[in-house]
């Protein structure tokens, strides 16, 4: 039996009982579902209807409508793009698995201890985001600016990419979870995340205020 399918009877069992469940019960739940459909799911839809899509030369969407227990219905629109038909439309196709140099114990290159530091971000209205932990920060940040504007900046970050679709083999453990399938890698120093932060206020003609902050309250 799958873990999914633990989970399922667990959601099953405690809405028998009237239980409320745990918040990170239900976004395991997703995420789990989500990385199905990634790695299962659309693989096999590409390779049953691309061979015969080639066929038709004009641009269209296809919706599926997938609800437990009933057929699967099936949606044509001549539109370009997904999104112009659905509002919360999100492209699952996922990013591809970056390649790390595995270091051996004679090779390994040696971190630095730095000093404790905390990211403070301005916004032009006067909002201030200051966790303290960078990462937080740095996540909250994104998310405000928005998962998809920052996705389509294309920055990343030990070879994955600063928000993606994707569980790194590698850095998985740091990349959090912001909704929608979608990660934030936080694998990097404070110094690390504001470049990123100021890469990406400048794509976006975003008008920031990045600054690291010593434990003391001195700007660096």
């Amino acid at each position: 039996m799958s873990k999914l399918q633990d989970l399922y009877n667990f959601i099953q069992s405690s809405e028998k009982l009237g239980l409320t469940l745990p918040e990170d019960i239900v976004q395991q739940v997703n995420e789990m579902e989500e990385q199905i459909i990634k790695e299962e799911i659309l693989p096999a839809l590409e390779n049953n209807i691309e061979p015969t899509l080639k066929q038709i030369k004009r641009e269209l969407v296809l919706v599926v409508e997938y609800k437990p227990g009933e057929p699967i219905s099936v949606a044509l629109s001549r539109k370009r793009n997904i999104t112009e038909l659905i509002e919360d439309a999100i492209l699952m196709e996922p990013d591809p698995q970056a390649s790390h140099k595995e270091y051996g114990k004679q090779d390994k290159p040696k971190e630095r201890v730095s000093d404790k530091t905390i990211l403070r971000v301005t916004t032009p209205d006067g909002r201030v985001f200051q966790d303290p932990k960078a990462k937080r920060t740095f996540v909250h940040v994104i998310e405000r600016i928005g998962i998809m504007r920052v996705r389509e900046v294309g920055l990343s970050f030990c070879h994955v990419p600063i928000v993606s679709n994707t569980l790194d083999a590698k850095y998985g453990k740091a990349q959090v979870p912001v909704g929608k399938g979608f990660y934030v890698m936080t694998h990097s120093s404070t110094l690390d995340k504001k470049k990123q932060l100021d890469k990406i206020a400048e794509a976006l003609h975003l008008n920031l205020k990045v600054e690291i902050i010593n434990t003391d309250g001195a700007v660096t």
